[in-house]
């Protein structure tokens, strides 16, 4: 918001902006839309399965919260921008909204991460799961990310606020550092920690996650339809990160060097406002595809979700004691007394 005002006082292109408040409402909405329905029903999934969690079911249903919270507070952001940044909710609003985004998306990000790195040890490294796949571990290391994922989102919490601007007739929500330093030890860790790090990491697990795929499968002679699709499924979860999230990481690096005037420029300042408002958004949109990409095309997710709501189904139709009628109680209560000694 900061590098919008400054941009709409030194060079007044609207049309672009106008773009802008007509089609991203429109856009986050379907990502909220998507992101609400998949991951909601992949945390239904992983309640009412009658089977105890695994390790991969610890990071996914973690995963889905981080992705669900995520996307449950974009329809704030579908009305400040409809209403051009115009924020209307107040400013604790403005803090909660700022930080659990920001809080999961660090944790989604890692979360991926684990899923992926579950995989590789599970397909690679199959005599070395025994204590480490544990599910007691699993949660523990969970616990370990959301710990992270709120202290990475601090700036939210300290410095947002929502702040008038006269020039603009707007009252919006701010994220104003009070040094320098902040803006740069943000960028530098939203970098590291939501992309440098993780993309490696997710690249080196799905590589060899697709070789151990392959090789299985050239052991079947061909035969193995299922694994050639796994593999698929594994390059395109690699793809979707990647695309999603690198126009994000790259603007942030242009304006961390605009910030310091190593570029700078009025075509610069607006393409790189409108610029991170479309890739923020794109970025925002991985956590809509998480649960079809990880959960809902997989084969055994679909048995589960069928196992979880016919267990579902089946206690609620399960009858309850039924009362015996009062003439067999009567009946039963003469033989007994015509019987007895």
């Amino acid at each position: 918001m900061e590098n919008e005002t400054t941009s709409e006082l030194g060079c007044n292109h609207t049309d672009a902006w106008d773009w802008v408040y007509s089609m991203q409402p429109a856009y986050m909405s379907v990502i909220c839309f998507f992101g609400v329905l998949g991951n909601s029903l992949v945390l239904c999934v992983f309640c009412l399965q009658p089977r105890p969690a695994s390790v991969a079911d610890v990071y996914l249903s973690n995963l889905a919260v981080a992705d669900l919270l995520m996307v449950s507070c974009l329809p704030f952001w579908v009305v400040a921008v409809t209403n051009r940044f115009h924020w209307t909710f107040g400013e604790p609003m403005c803090r909660l909204v700022g930080t659990v985004i920001g809080m999961n998306y660090q944790c989604s990000v890692l979360f991926l991460t684990l899923v992926s790195v579950d995989r590789y040890l599970v397909l690679t490294r199959p005599l070395t799961r025994g204590r480490r796949r544990r599910a007691f571990w699993a949660r523990a290391i969970c616990l370990g990310v959301w710990v992270a994922g709120i202290s990475l989102s601090f700036p939210a919490v300290l410095f947002r606020s929502v702040r008038f601007f006269p020039h603009l007739g707007i009252s919006a929500c701010y994220l104003a550092y009070p040094h320098e330093g902040w803006r740069l030890r943000y960028n530098v860790s939203v970098a590291v920690v939501g992309f440098l790090v993780p993309v490696p990491v997710v690249s080196f697990c799905s590589y060899h996650i697709a070789k151990a795929v392959c090789h299985s499968r050239k052991l079947r002679r061909g035969g193995g339809g299922a694994e050639g699709k796994a593999a698929r499924l594994v390059l395109a979860v690699l793809a979707a990160f990647v695309l999603c999230w690198l126009p994000y990481q790259l603007l942030t690096f242009l304006d961390t060097l605009d910030h310091y005037q190593v570029i700078s420029g009025c075509t610069w300042a607006h393409v790189l406002d409108i610029g991170e408002q479309l890739a923020t958004y794109l970025g925002y949109s991985n956590s809509a595809l998480n649960p079809f990409l990880y959960a809902i095309v997989g084969k055994h997710f679909r048995q589960r979700a069928r196992e979880a709501f016919g267990a579902a189904r089946r206690r609620r139709r399960r009858p309850g004691p039924r009362p015996r009628p009062l003439n067999a109680d009567v009946a039963s209560s003469k033989h007994t007394g015509s019987t007895r000694m």
